[in-house]
């Protein structure tokens, strides 16, 4: 697609890790002056993460945003202004508890840190440093319990299961694979060291479709998405105009309408200053 071929964009949405937010953890200035910009412009601008609600929330102040927040993939879409929940889909209890079992079985158990995200709480049932490490960078508190499975009753919105080894997480997506059928959960390997689960319905394309034509009565291609990730391949696909990071791997990159430079290059702030800024006419 010819960015000069003056596209309507009216709704720009983000990702976080690895598009707006890089091994800093935190948004580079030039990033948040094009997103500024863009919001001058009239375009609204949305956050569609993989990250737990409570940590996203940061990044979207730090844009400025006013429409409600996608988070767990877009298991959870709330207005962080009046608390509204449009949408929030958790995983059957009974493929939860499933779930737990496979991932504690003898054969994955102790390679794995195993988190159940219930909305805006955490649930482990160890520290490691794994698990730790995860702590630090989503900025959240975990709560313990002695077993996992007397909370999954309480609509068990992601599972997260993570490993400091790439091997692992990659021979249990492709177990579970075989194990679930699409109908039952969707699954998602990020960023190599971790495997989510969330219910089958649930993606960033599906997310972003309700935001911009249920919500703000927009078509696909009034929408422009930016990610890096396996995860935003759904929304990159349904937006008018898919945007993937110089970063990602080039399954998403295949996909995509255009490919930005790298985060640590600005990668969205070029983006942006490319399909909006120079060639909306709004």
């Amino acid at each position: 697609m010819n960015p000069f071929s003056n596209p309507d964009i009216r709704l720009l949405v983000l990702d976080i890790d690895g598009t707006i937010a890089g091994e800093s953890n935190s948004i580079r200035q030039p990033v948040i002056e094009a997103v500024r910009a863009a919001q001058a412009k009239g375009i609204k601008v949305a956050i569609a993460t993989g990250r737990l609600y409570q940590s996203a929330l940061r990044f979207y102040e730090a844009i400025g945003s006013t429409l409600p927040l996608i988070a767990y993939e877009g298991a959870l879409i709330r207005e962080p202004q009046t608390g509204i929940v449009h949408r929030h889909w958790s995983i059957d209890p009974q493929i939860a508890a499933q779930l737990l079992d496979y991932l504690e079985a003898n054969d994955w158990g102790e390679r794995l840190s195993i988190h159940l995200h219930i909305e805006d709480k955490l649930y482990i049932r160890k520290f490691n440093a794994t698990t730790l490490a995860y702590l630090e960078q989503s900025q959240f508190k975990a709560i313990l319990v002695s077993d996992l499975r007397q909370v999954l009753d309480q609509g068990i919105t992601k599972v997260k299961a993570l490993s400091q080894d790439c091997q692992v997480i990659t021979e249990l997506f492709n177990s579970l694979r075989q194990y679930y059928s699409p109908a039952q959960l969707y699954l998602n390997q990020y960023q190599e060291t971790s495997l989510e689960a969330v219910h089958p319905s649930v993606n960033k394309g599906v997310a972003v479709n309700y935001l911009a034509e249920t919500l703000m009565a927009l078509k696909p291609e009034n929408v422009m998405a930016i990610g890096n990730e396996f995860n935003d391949v759904e929304m990159l696909e349904y937006a008018g105009i898919g945007v993937a990071m110089g970063n990602a791997p080039e399954g998403v990159k295949a996909i995509a309408d255009w490919v930005a430079p790298s985060i640590e290059a600005d990668g969205v702030a070029i983006a942006i200053q490319t399909w909006i800024l120079d060639a909306n006419p709004y």
